[in-house]
């Protein structure tokens, strides 16, 4: 049994009409050749200690590519039963199961890229739910984000406060808060330089924008006038053009005055030249964000230079519920800004394939009340 919100004798409650059938963004031809197809599918049933949301924006992101071409190395999406992917929602609730006790019809919520984890392994347990071994892969494992209404557990569902916009809240759900996450695992200290191969790109631009609030210095490798004119404009005191630069690596080190504190990869093209940024930095780190094909991208690591400058490679995934929630106040507070492009049903598969062969600067967000 589920509710929605009713009217009582004090004051009345938001009240949302839930249809048997909404819109949704279904892979097709699951593979390299791959399509996103708007399809009417039914509206998932929540249970009782469930809550439904109807999703109002879904972020792309460039996961949702790889489990929808299945190169990751991964169960296919088929083999859950998976039609849907995407794992950056931003909606409403309108239902929830009778065994709900804190979060209201009504109240605003995100659909993030873990449905649910045990909550009772030592990774969960020790705040580092995110590496549960039974984590539950929205996209892969359930159904997205590419869906209008999605079931959320309610001790896995993060709100969103006012003044944080649909649009934004989706991003944040993965893309801003895994890069968030990254940061904060670095352990960089305000002044120290922060290095983003890729930071003109929808993770990267984010993680540039958080890495400014928090007192960092930027410097971005990328190219072209539209990435560039978007990194200036969030803070980045340096954007080095590959394709204008003949040594990348030399010119990043000359400009951070002897290489980076940490290099925080997004585009997973930039692995094979990443620990080249870090120059001579003793501590140097490279956080390593973005997940490459399988095979493909690898870092060619020498232990014993890391030895001799104290360097490290560490890999960080996606947000937990705490962090989700601190990069949601950076945008409350105005620190973290967003301006994607924002595109209707009749455009997702359109846009889908421009994520997919590196189209786009910044974010793509499609509304689904949009024709």
């Amino acid at each position: 049994m589920s509710y929605t919100a009713t009217e009582t004798a004090t004051h009345t409650l938001p009240s949302f009409h839930v249809p048997k059938q909404c819109k949704a963004g279904v892979v097709v031809n699951e593979g390299p050749d791959f399509r996103v197809e708007v399809q009417d599918v039914p509206v998932p049933t929540p249970g009782p200690e469930d809550v439904l949301i109807k999703l109002n924006a879904t972020g792309l992101c460039m996961s949702d590519i790889h489990f929808m071409m299945n190169d990751w190395a991964l169960p296919p999406m088929s083999q859950f039963g998976t039609r849907c992917a995407g794992h950056e929602g931003a909606g409403v609730i309108v239902q929830v199961g009778e065994r709900v006790k804190h979060l209201k019809v009504g109240q605003r919520a995100g659909f993030k890229p873990i449905v649910d984890v045990c909550h009772t392994c030592d990774a969960c347990r020790g705040g580092k739910e995110t590496y549960c071994q039974g984590a539950i892969f929205t996209g892969l494992m359930a159904d997205g984000s590419y869906k209008e209404y999605v079931v959320s557990p309610e001790r896995y569902t993060s709100l969103i406060p006012d003044g944080v916009s649909d649009y934004v809240a989706g991003t944040i759900m993965c893309s801003a808060s895994t890069a968030y996450s990254s940061i904060k695992e670095s352990g960089l200290r305000p002044g120290q330089w922060a290095v983003f191969p890729g930071g003109g790109g929808g993770v990267g631009i984010q993680g540039v924008q958080l890495a400014v609030a928090m007192g960092l210095r930027v410097a971005i490798v990328d190219t072209g006038a539209e990435r560039k004119a978007l990194g200036e404009k969030y803070g980045a005191e340096h954007f080095v053009d590959f394709k204008e630069t003949e040594d990348t690596a030399a010119e990043v080190v000359r400009l951070t005055n002897g290489g980076a504190h940490a290099v925080f990869v997004t585009a997973v093209q930039s692995y094979p030249t990443a620990l080249g940024y870090l120059g001579g930095r003793i501590g140097g780190q490279v956080m390593c964000i973005g997940l490459p094909p399988a095979g493909r991208f690898n870092l060619d690591v020498n232990p014993s230079a890391l030895v001799f400058k104290n360097q490290s490679v560490k890999g960080t995934l996606v947000a937990g519920l705490g962090d989700v929630d601190e990069t949601l106040d950076f945008a409350r507070r105005g620190l973290l800004k967003l301006e994607p492009t924002v595109v209707g049903l009749s455009q997702f598969n359109e846009f889908v394939q421009k994520l997919r062969n590196g189209q786009v600067a910044g974010r793509i967000v499609v509304d689904f009340n949009r024709p």
